[in-house]
């Protein structure tokens, strides 16, 4: 880059740095994602009451779509939304563009043919394995391979496209420390998040891909499936989600984070604790036991490290608490927190092996699954598109109802669910510890599982909301 060049580059307007319409191409395909996966959440919740409206057709067996509906909002809605708020924010704290515009609308388009190619995999898979030639070339190549998903849960993404899944997260980084190893100064805690994020998604994806479907076999490829699971949810999407949070909220609120050490502590506590804990999900299993206890000690550590992280943004909307009525992305924002604060309650007492004797298995921790990628990280996204989605399009939002709809039936809907799930689970381990039949406990599980087909009836159409208030939006028309 010439002298000129860097001058140029330098005295850039925060306005000039953002390439805003790629940012809602981001914001548009994860939306896109979110629908396609709520829509396979909702036929799993509907298979389980016998309300199966396509009941019958195997590409659309509720099996098969379980699938859709975790990869989709992990890489398609997650991973969407993310980079498009990570195009915002970079470039505005760093003062400098990506390093290639070219490069971001690559990785754009390369990301979607991931996911889609991804969900093919899913869906045709067995029509796939029927090929003669994939049995030949698993043979002369000595791997088992597999056009068709794999069989470890979130990793699930046919072995052709991990190497093209990988490079992609290669190239988002470079396309994104660029601008940050251009900045001068200190670095705010955001781009520290934003840094780690960059190198745990990259090590996690490939150690969760790889590792136990062509390296390691038993308890081995046990731990570091458990260790995958919960890394891509501690190294990838809480990172980014903090980050987020650091970066918007003392906007919003237009005043510094209360307390820069406990800023410190939340990221090195996340960065130290958070990969020992993958073991708990195979609790009482061949994995040595003082695997296990680690796991259970630095699950409770997490616990501590997130409530110093929860206390550190309220003490920053302390005197300030009108903002969590009047602002509404504020409130998606701390309501996320303080979900997150519940969700790691949850966890350090479900992650014992007191507990685990009761819970293992039961729909405890599917409501807690729940709860954590919507009533967190999906709120705080939501969050971040409500108030961006504005700015993008030079409007106001068509309805300001709408969007009240839309947070009031995503945050209901997903307590009742987790809360009714938690209890579901507790009733079937009761069930199964008096060894009772097990159609007992599926019987007994019905009116737990209507009331999450309702739940999640309320949080599609709070996203139905959305959808309509970002077209409406969209489309230029009067606003009310």
């Amino acid at each position: 880059m010439s002298a000129a060049e860097t001058r140029s580059e330098e005295i850039t307007p925060p306005q000039d740095l953002v390439d805003t319409r790629l940012v809602l191409w981001y914001f548009v395909a994860a939306c896109v994602f979110l629908l396609i996966s709520m829509l396979g959440g909702i036929l799993m919740a509907l298979q389980l009451v016998h309300w199966n409206p396509l009941a019958g057709l195997e590409l659309f067996s509720p099996g098969r779509w379980r699938m859709i509906h975790t990869n989709a909002v992990a890489y398609g809605f997650l991973a969407n939304a993310f980079l498009g708020a990570l195009h915002w924010a970079v470039p505005r704290l760093t003062m400098h563009r990506v390093a290639s515009q070219a490069l971001s609308y690559f990785i754009f388009l390369a990301w979607q043919a991931i996911v889609l190619l991804t969900a093919a995999g899913v869906v045709l898979g067995p029509s796939f394995q029927d090929q003669a030639w994939v049995a030949e070339a698993s043979r002369n190549l000595g791997i088992s391979m597999s056009l068709g998903a794999q069989g470890l849960e979130w990793g699930e993404t046919p072995f052709w496209i991990d190497p093209v899944a990988l490079l992609g997260l290669l190239l988002v980084a470079v396309n994104f420390m660029v601008p940050i190893a251009k900045a001068k100064g200190p670095l705010y805690v955001t781009l520290w998040y934003f840094m780690a994020a960059f190198v745990w998604t990259f090590l996690t994806y490939a150690m969760g891909n790889l590792l136990p479907e062509y390296t390691v076999a038993g308890t081995s490829a046990g731990a570091i499936g458990g260790l995958f699971i919960h890394d891509l949810v501690g190294l990838f999407v809480t990172p980014l989600g903090w980050g987020l949070m650091y970066y918007f909220v003392p906007i919003m609120l237009q005043r510094p984070i209360w307390s820069h050490g406990l800023s410190l502590v939340g990221f090195w506590g996340l960065a130290f604790f958070y990969p020992l804990q993958g073991i708990h999900h195979f609790l009482y299993t061949p994995i040595p036991m003082f695997l296990q206890h680690g796991a259970i000690i630095s699950t409770i550590a997490v616990e501590l490290v997130v409530t110093t992280v929860v206390i550190n943004f309220f003490g920053t909307l302390w005197g300030q608490g009108r903002a969590f009525v009047d602002n509404l992305p504020i409130r998606w924002f701390y309501t996320g927190m303080i979900y997150y604060f519940l969700t790691c309650l949850q966890c350090s007492m479900q992650v014992t092996l007191t507990f685990q004797k009761l819970i293992h298995f039961t729909d405890w921790v599917v409501g807690h699954a729940h709860l954590v990628m919507f009533g967190v990280f999906s709120m705080w996204l939501f969050g971040v598109m409500t108030y961006l989605i504005p700015r993008l399009l030079n409007r106001p939002w068509y309805s300001h109802k709408l969007c009240e709809w839309h947070f009031w039936l995503s945050a209901a809907g997903v307590l009742v669910m987790a809360s009714d799930l938690i209890l579901a689970g507790v009733f079937q381990g009761y069930f199964w510890a008096a060894l009772q039949p097990w159609d007992v406990s599926v019987v007994a599980s019905q009116p737990f599982w209507i009331t999450r087909v309702f739940a999640g009836l309320a949080m599609f159409g709070g996203f139905l909301c959305f959808l309509y208030n970002f077209w409406m939006t969209w489309s230029a028309r009067s606003h009310v």
